[in-house]
């Protein structure tokens, strides 16, 4: 067996915790773990780690490599120039399978779904592989709890041995239909987990949707694993359930056992945190009185509530949101907006977290970028360099081990460093105590895209 990790969604109705360049799958909303380590995790509960294979978009490949590089330094990922949906993603991943001689069961998981049963989600997928040895393109379906109207739905015909064929796939409800499909036990949610055979699934694409076929039979990954962005760019965005799943005839679903939650919205992060006696959840700096089924979350600022009711209120330290727990599937709209209205809110956090520590941005204007960098203890920043960019460092604590070039410098806290535009460079601690200095960029070009990296102890080059 196989696996495909799809890591590459913005999580736009998890806003403002998500954002697009980093999104839900790298956020550890539970545990200590991110969705994303913990998908792996459980394909490793299935599968040999080597046979797991990650895709992303290009812009959260460090972060992907960076979390599963814990689990597997030569974890293949394959980063996507540009989001084209699930199809191009599912077809180009299993491509990459088969140039590998690889001709077997595919198990192909979003990163973003909560599954806390392992050893029935393991049982269902056994029992989805029988179905795929059979040619049947599997998908697995949940059992609702509720009439939601946030999730697409299957419609299950003639029984087969292990589950199910499919008689047809709905789109995403209103309520009252929603309520219908609920009350019909012929209908469970689409939770977009797959199972088939490598072969199969190209099947399918030669013969349902030709010119993804065709595309992705242009990419040879046994000379190269690179996606050349001129022929990726050609694929339509189009996702796999309308590109296969709704057109071909070989579509079994198999009832998913185990435990099951998408975290699409607040109101999914509300039912699974720990809640006080009046169905209240609080996370971080907070208080409350008289409210009732909330959710209050603070990353830095006190937040205090008074007489809420089904309310969520999320904050983090550039943007607060404030909305009716039953509406929460609204937010997507509110990041939308954002996005067309060139808000960076949507695109990234004031705070952002590396394996060396963290940054936070102070301030931004026209041509200058100014950050606070803290470096954890034995932290180092990759040995990079930016075509677009000049920076000025300033040491306020601790000791920083700068390379410059090919010159090495010890600097304390009250000196500082210029790093000109292509130089080569790093920032380490080498101390126990922590490592913070104000960062002051200049240049036309002010974007973390603007990183050649040489060497990185975090396994974020290839």
């Amino acid at each position: 067996m196989h696996g495909i990790i799809l890591a590459g969604g913005s999580g736009s109705r998890l806003w403002p915790l998500s954002r697009e360049l980093y999104p839900k799958q790298l956020l550890k909303l539970n545990s200590k773990k991110s969705l994303l380590e913990k998908t792996y995790e459980r394909l490793m509960g299935i599968m040999d780690v080597d046979n797991i294979l990650a895709i992303t978009n290009a812009k959260h490949f460090s972060d992907v490599r960076m979390q599963l590089g814990n689990y597997n330094r030569d974890i293949r990922i394959l980063a996507e120039p540009e989001a084209k949906n699930t199809a191009p993603a599912i077809a180009i991943s299993t491509k990459f399978l088969l140039d590998c001689g690889v001709d077997d069961i595919i198990v192909v998981v979003p990163s973003d779904h909560l599954i806390e049963d392992d050893l029935k989600f393991r049982q269902t997928i056994e029992k989805a592989a029988k179905l795929a040895k059979e040619d049947y393109i599997v998908t697995l379906g949940v059992k609702p709890n509720e009439a939601a109207t946030g999730f697409g739905y299957i419609k299950t015909g003639e029984k087969l041995d292990n589950g199910y064929k499919v008689e047809c796939f709905k789109e995403k409800p209103d309520s009252k239909t929603a309520l219908e499909y609920f009350q019909n036990p012929d209908y469970y949610w689409n939770c977009g987990i797959f199972i088939f055979r490598a072969s199969t699934l190209m099947a399918a694409l030669k013969e349902h949707t030709p010119e993804i076929y065709e595309i992705t039979q242009k990419f040879n990954f046994a000379l190269q694993e690179d996606i050349d962005y001129m022929t990726f760019n050609k694929y339509p965005c189009i996702s796999i359930d309308y590109a296969v799943m709704e057109r071909a005839k070989n579509i079994a679903m198999v009832n998913l056992e185990s435990d099951w939650n998408d975290l699409g919205s607040w109101d999914a992060v509300y039912s699974i945190n720990k809640k006080d006696e009046n169905d209240n959840v609080k996370i971080g700096n907070v208080v409350e009185q008289d409210c009732k089924n909330s959710m209050l979350y603070s990353s830095s600022r006190l937040v205090a509530g008074i007489g809420l009711k089904d309310t969520i209120i999320i904050e983090t330290p550039d943007a607060i949101l404030a909305c009716d727990k039953n509406d929460t599937q609204g937010v997507k709209k509110i990041f939308e907006k954002l996005k067309e209205s060139k808000n960076d809110t949507h695109r990234i956090h004031t705070t952002v977290y590396r394996p060396w520590g963290y940054y936070t941005v102070l301030n931004q204007g026209d041509g200058y970028l100014t950050k606070m960098i803290s470096v954890s203890r034995k932290g180092q920043l990759s040995l990079q360099s930016h075509n677009h960019r000049s920076e000025h460092w300033v040491v306020l604590s601790g000791i920083a081990r700068v390379t410059l070039d090919d010159k090495v410098f010890m600097l304390k806290a009250g000196s500082s460093i210029d790093i000109p535009v292509k130089a080569i460079h790093s920032l380490a601690n080498p101390y126990d105590t922590e490592l913070k200095i104000i960062e002051v960029q200049k240049g036309d070009k002010l974007i973390e895209e603007d990183i050649i990296r040489y060497k990185d102890i975090y396994g974020r080059v290839k």
